[in-house]
């Protein structure tokens, strides 16, 4: 397969993947799809998982994904790899891009391991109080379901967390690995040149 139309099949699944972790990112801050929480935060009342204020979702995973990937579609475009420049920048442009899934990558990771921030209640704490329960449970609470009750407000708000951050995650991942493919992609479109036998400089 010539370099060229290897970066369109690179292009199209980014440009999914930055709008899903777009999307899931923005979501983060509705959780139980209500808007008061985070109107709360902006009042200065903590109400929002502090991961999704890192914006790794949108920034990261998003934007940082969308620009190289339109770039890897645009060096398409002949469908050859007779851009040799293109091809050459494109290798940056994929280099930005695993920066941009590893930041997403990151923040999902330590959302998952802190877990949500809500409103529980333990023996420390009988009235209640806002904080993040699971901090120190090193990423355990994934495992026993049965913890996800002790957090009252926002409702469901673990599973809703959990969902979210895992979709980012997942997407994180096939970013990381398209984005390193077209780097080995770009150089040897930058190396071979023409798979027509005619080079556009």
């Amino acid at each position: 397969m010539c370099t060229g139309a290897c970066s369109k099949y690179i292009a199209v699944p980014l440009y999914v993947l930055a709008l899903l972790s777009m999307i899931c990112n923005i979501m983060l801050f509705f959780p139980d799809f209500r808007t008061d929480y985070v109107e709360n935060d902006k009042e200065g009342k903590n109400k929002i998982t502090e991961e999704v204020k890192y914006m790794g979702g949108f920034m990261g995973g998003g934007i940082m994904i969308l620009v190289p990937a339109i770039h890897f579609h645009l060096t398409s475009t002949k469908n050859c790899c007779a851009n040799r420049c293109g091809m050459f920048l494109s290798i940056g442009f994929a280099a930005a891009g695993v920066v941009g899934a590893v930041y997403s990558l990151s923040v999902a990771s330590l959302g998952l391991a802190n877990g949500p921030f809500c409103f529980y209640k333990n023996a420390e704490n009988l009235t209640g109080v806002w904080g993040t329960p699971f901090a120190e449970s090193n990423g355990n609470y994934l495992e026993d379901t049965k913890l996800w009750d002790l957090c009252e407000k926002p409702k469901n708000v673990v599973e809703f967390n959990v969902g979210l951050f895992s979709t980012l995650l997942a997407a994180a991942c096939v970013e990381l690995i398209l984005c390193l493919i077209q780097m080995i992609n770009g150089l040897f479109g930058c190396i071979c040149g023409t798979c027509s036998g005619k080079e556009v400089r």
